[in-house]
């Protein structure tokens, strides 16, 4: 029997849904006009609704691109900064407290200890969201297996398309040191960092777990840590690995957040 709680998120997550598919409708326009714009004048025009990258978290890759050696990974998209309908939420955090983001899944709970004084607009965000619920019932729809180590989550259409309405900046990253020469930095096990589509300022509700260290672009915010059964639970999904064996794609051990709450120490 579906509980009027259930019924109520559902009709929300279809909700975004539309509207994220009257947003696509309207890029999909934009980009039509744009093209016949350059080709009368010749010139090439960026075209107005953005081409997206999920958290363009880059790795090696075993698909069709597998070649390049260094592929990245393009299935999310986020509203850009310039699209985003919905204004950032208020400040309404301790900017110099620490929090605990806490996700109670059917693979076991995850505690994330993050601090507000490093990433305030982050924790901020997540705090907002938290409190209406807006994870609850969410899928974790990406794992990666190969190159980099993460579970990706924060989705409420579960399909790695949806955000909350509006972009977070960037924050500290200057902390996540020097690149080395081929661009990256080592984010480490138990790191919880933010999604985006690849371009500074396009962070939502997307966010990824590190279970192994990985090697990527410094221009992901790292807001938090997992504590240690978190860490644990998440390697178990991911020693599971992927649908059909994917290296990149839904984890073969569904995982759903059922419950997410942000409370200060």
């Amino acid at each position: 029997m579906v509980t009027s709680d259930q019924r109520r998120r559902q009709l929300a997550r279809e909700k975004y849904v539309r509207q994220q598919q009257r947003r696509e409708e309207k890029q999909r326009k934009a980009k039509r006009r744009n093209t016949v714009i350059a080709a009368s004048l010749a010139v090439v025009l960026a075209a107005g609704g953005a081409v997206y990258a999920s958290v363009a978290l880059t790795g090696d890759s075993k698909g069709s691109d597998a070649a390049s050696g260094d592929s990245p990974t393009t299935p999310t998209p986020e509203p850009t900064q310039s699209e985003s309908k919905a204004p950032e939420p208020k400040m309404a955090v301790d900017a110099k407290g620490t929090y605990t983001m806490s996700l109670k899944t059917n693979e076991g709970d995850i505690a994330i200890a993050m601090d507000a004084a490093k990433t305030p607009r982050t924790v901020n965000s997540f705090h907002h969201l938290a409190a209406k619920k807006y994870f609850d019932g969410s899928k974790c729809h990406r794992l990666t297996t190969d190159g980099i180590y993460v579970l990706q989550c924060g989705d409420p259409t579960g399909e790695g398309t949806g955000g909350p309405g509006y972009n977070i900046p960037d924050e500290d990253l200057d902390a996540l040191g020097k690149a080395g020469a081929d661009g990256k930095v080592t984010y480490p096990a138990g790191t919880v960092a933010m999604a985006n589509t690849g371009q500074p300022g396009t962070g939502g509700s997307q966010f990824f777990l590190v279970y192994k260290d990985s090697k990527l672009p410094p221009q992901y915010t790292r807001f938090g840590t997992m504590d240690a059964a978190g860490l644990k639970a998440v390697k178990d999904v991911a020693a599971a690995g992927g649908v059909d064996g994917a290296s990149d794609g839904a984890p073969k051990k569904p995982v759903t957040i059922e419950k997410a709450t942000v409370t200060k120490k």
